[in-house]
């Protein structure tokens, strides 16, 4: 005979299947889906208003032959220098508020609040501060040291760096709360050993600091690659058009603007997934390298 299940058991498997259906259609509605649609899409021709047609290659074929393309790629890779900035200062950051001083916890919370501000809200302010005429910014420099601050989001050498700066203000206090978590989990033991051998303080961060960091220092490098070929919203609100001569269009803004200007959802669906490809690629060179420097206690 059969083992039937017993009630209580066919209750449990109900009751996991319900709890972990949500997720799941989440997952295949708004993930599984859309992924399968871009990539047919990528192949085809289509403004979201007549039939799709059938293009083969022709959407690549336009895309590395197009000037915008090239551009919006070398303005993405551009913002990169801000990933080895950021951790510098993030990580100085994190040794200041080390420290068992009074009332750290205030500076800690102070430096996290660009975190959690609303990305929207932000742009907003910071289109105020680096206005050319009434900026607070080209005003603190010229109050200071006498000259004409620069037109930071008119001119295109100097709109890209104004994005980098915004992105150093709101990131780096994420960036110290995983390097604070890491220092505060080295033992001080080692430190004690090295003070009896007699290292200095310099010796003691490039030896012992910096290597037990290394596993921070792996994660933030890569999600801030990531992060940093995804950005958009800065540039949507501070960078109109693209900016002066397009120098302010990262490659998602210029999928956005192929997709929901011009219409061109098939091309832009080619160019979403040579980004992806292109995120896939740098994040597995990460990985793969990652066992030459990264320390594994």
């Amino acid at each position: 005979m059969k083992n039937k299940t017993p009630g209580y058991r066919r209750k449990e498997i109900i009751w996991s299947l319900l709890f972990i259906a949500p997720p799941i259609l989440g997952f295949l509605i708004f993930s599984l889906v859309p992924i399968v649609t871009s990539f047919g899409l990528s192949f085809m021709s289509w403004d979201m208003f007549t039939p799709a047609k059938f293009s083969g290659l022709e959407n690549f074929k336009y895309m590395f032959a197009d000037e915008k393309f090239y551009k919006s790629l070398f303005n993405t890779a551009f913002l990169l220098l801000g990933v080895p900035i950021g951790m510098i200062i993030s990580m100085f950051l994190a040794i200041l508020m080390n420290r068992p001083l009074k009332g750290i916890s205030l500076f800690r919370t102070i430096y996290y609040i660009p975190v959690i501000s609303p990305i929207i809200a932000v742009s907003l302010l910071w289109q105020w501060l680096l206005n050319y005429d009434y900026g607070i910014i080209n005003e603190f420099i010229w109050n200071i040291f006498g000259i004409q601050g620069p037109n930071w989001l008119g001119d295109p050498n100097w709109v890209k760096p104004s994005f980098i700066i915004m992105g150093l203000w709101g990131g780096v206090g994420g960036n110290m709360v995983l390097y604070l978590a890491g220092l505060q989990g080295i033992s001080s033991t080692y430190y004690e050993a090295a003070q009896v051998d007699g290292a200095s303080r310099w010796h003691q961060f490039k030896h012992i600091t910096l290597p037990l960091l290394s596993p921070i220092h792996f994660y933030v490098i890569v999600m801030g690659v990531i992060g940093t070929f995804q950005s958009f919203s800065q540039m949507y609100i501070l960078a109109a058009d693209g900016g002066p001569q397009y120098s302010g269009a990262t490659i998602v803004y210029y999928i956005f603007q192929e997709a929901f200007k011009y219409f061109n959802m098939g091309y832009a669906s080619s160019v979403a997934w040579v980004l992806g490809i292109l995120i896939f690629i740098l994040t597995l060179f990460q990985f793969r390298f990652s066992k030459r420097w990264v320390y594994q206690d």
